[in-house]
């Protein structure tokens, strides 16, 4: 088998690499604000339930099939199926992760914005209200929105250009662990507030009645969505994986981590909505209203301000990179004297299919699809459609053309992890996750 061009240079690197994907926006933007509009507590523990369930056994599926075919996502399920179909899994990875990092480079935009915002705003003499309109005036612009989404990828351009060692894994071993520590300073900060109690409960406390088929599927297309799965990504980044290293103990490493930021991202957000009185359904602007309304009463506010605006950017690259990395090695084929022509004109097209998305809150804001904006039938379609689709295809494909001696033998590699381990892994995958993709789905349309 074709030992593949690129390869991380350890361990840590790839977990590292490999979090960053998944945490990003997934967990800080946007799992507070689909939790506020799904029922709190309720949404969130269900969302721990299908990425312990569902999001680590596809987790394991997708590391088992990169790094056993050392290919890329579209290449991987072709040798493994040669002469079927099932390569459109790639395929749908790469068109899905294209539509995805079009309208997540746009929030990506606004984070440059806002970082930009506080070297040159004092929000220290601002209202609790002004900071609403600050995020208005700032999305609404046309210039200002495009302008940043474009130094956004540009940004993700010039990472993913170095490749896998020299891009993303150094960039991935500084940011993440500074927005590690830096988060949990900011949580301590938030549960001290007044009244921060009452968000506690609406995180935590589950309320069972505000549970719906919709919110169902919501929670397991976040838990994808965290874990940037479906959309076999993790199969490109475990084919750059060596043999020796294994795959369980980075898969739980990975998801331990996502849940914990997930968790983090709660404590930060919903003690500080309560606490100056705002709504949690306020959406996706949520992260950017509240969290600068609490720098803003806490000594040193502005320094806070840059510092979690500057690791906020670190978060939302390290996702960017993934997404833009499944794409380009998709067409190159992981040739490295391809990379940085690809890396280019990819992240020229996927800017200019994120300029409706960047519009969407402007001129384009009455511009409406089922009811919703470009950027937010964009985000539905990809977050609750896609991903889940390419999720159940890929528990599907497993099972079916990797026998279970490879699968086990590829998962036991560099690992000690038990036979009946394994066999609740095999269930999981084959049964439980496609079964339950199936019902959310049908619950959805009305069917049952």
């Amino acid at each position: 088998m074709k030992h593949n061009s690129e390869q991380w240079t350890s361990k840590i690197g790839f977990i590292l690499a490999a979090a960053g994907s998944a945490i990003g926006l997934g967990a800080i933007w946007k799992l507070p604000y689909v939790a506020g509009t799904s029922g709190g507590g309720a949404f969130f523990l269900i969302f721990i339930l299908f990425t312990l369930f569902l999001g680590l056994p596809l987790l394991l599926a997708e590391f088992t099939i990169g790094r056993y075919t050392k290919k890329e996502a579209i290449s991987a399920y072709r040798e493994i199926a040669p002469g079927t179909y099932w390569n459109w899994i790639g395929k749908l990875g790469v068109v899905t992760s294209f539509l995805l990092l079009s309208f997540y480079s746009v929030v990506g935009g606004w984070v440059v914005i806002y970082l930009f915002r506080s070297l040159t705003v004092n929000i220290q003499v601002m209202e609790t209200n002004d900071f609403g309109q600050m995020f208005s005036d700032t999305i609404s612009n046309p210039f200002l929105a495009i302008t940043a989404q474009f130094i956004f990828l540009a940004l993700t351009i010039l990472v993913v250009q170095g490749g896998i060692q020299k891009g993303i894994e150094r960039s991935s071993k500084i940011m993440m662990p500074i927005l590690f520590v830096f988060f949990t300073l900011i949580v301590i900060r938030s549960l001290t507030l007044d009244n921060s109690i009452e968000g506690i409960r609406f995180f935590l406390l589950p309320d069972f009645s505000s549970l719906t088929g919709e919110t169902t599927l919501f929670a397991i297309g976040q838990a994808f969505f965290s874990l940037s799965l479906g959309v076999s990504i993790m199969v490109t980044y475990s084919s750059y994986l060596k043999s020796e290293e294994s795959l369980v103990k980075s898969a739980t490493s990975i998801v331990s981590l996502t849940i914990f930021i997930s968790l983090l991202a709660g404590l930060a957000i919903f003690p500080a909505v309560f606490s100056f009185g705002m709504e949690p359904s306020e959406g996706p602007p949520l992260v950017f209203i509240v969290l600068p309304a609490v720098f803003s009463s806490i000594p040193l506010g502005n320094v806070f301000f840059f510092l979690f605006m500057t690791l906020l950017l670190f978060a939302t690259l390290t996702s960017a990179f993934s997404l833009l990395e499944m794409v380009v090695a998709s067409i190159t084929k992981n040739e490295g004297e391809k990379r940085r022509k690809t890396t280019v004109i990819t992240g020229i097209f996927i800017f200019i299919m994120g300029i409706p998305s960047a519009l969407s809150f402007g001129y384009l804001s009455d511009t409406l699809f089922f009811g919703n904006t470009f950027f937010d039938a964009l985000d539905y379609l990809v977050s609750n459609i896609m991903l889940p689709m390419g999720a159940l295809f890929i528990s599907l494909f497993t099972p079916r053309y990797l026998s279970k001696s490879t699968l086990f033998a590829e998962l036991r590699k560099g690992s000690r992890v038990k036979l009946y381990v394994l066999q609740i892994w095999y269930v999981l995958l084959k049964y439980v996750t496609p079964v339950a993709i199936i019902i959310a789905f049908l619950h959805v349309v009305g069917i049952i």
